[in-house]
């Protein structure tokens, strides 16, 4: 086994942008930066959850279309469809 070391570029104190930061990031680990990391503590708070439902491929191109029409998301036009339809129900 070869005892060699992995050669690491040292890490820049600054990127001068987005794009420099995401060029090297794309070609580099960050496990291999751990001594750089720092804990920190965090609160989140979720506002909203979000649900997967399956639907078929038809009525999925259903959906876009209309969606498309009306100029909302695919999202946005089934969850107004839900919640007519259970008003409706009740």
């Amino acid at each position: 086994m070869s005892s060699k070391r992995k050669q690491i570029d040292p890490l820049p104190d600054e990127f001068n942008s987005y794009e420099e930061a995401a060029e090297f990031w794309d070609t580099h680990d960050t496990t291999d930066y751990s001594e750089h990391f720092v804990t920190i503590e965090a609160e989140a708070e979720l506002k909203r959850r979000r649900f997967e439902v399956e639907v078929d491929e038809r009525l999925m191109e259903v959906l876009r279309a209309r969606a498309k029409e009306r100029g909302v998301t695919v999202n946005r036009l089934v969850s107004e469809m839900l919640r007519d339809k259970l008003r409706s129900a009740a």
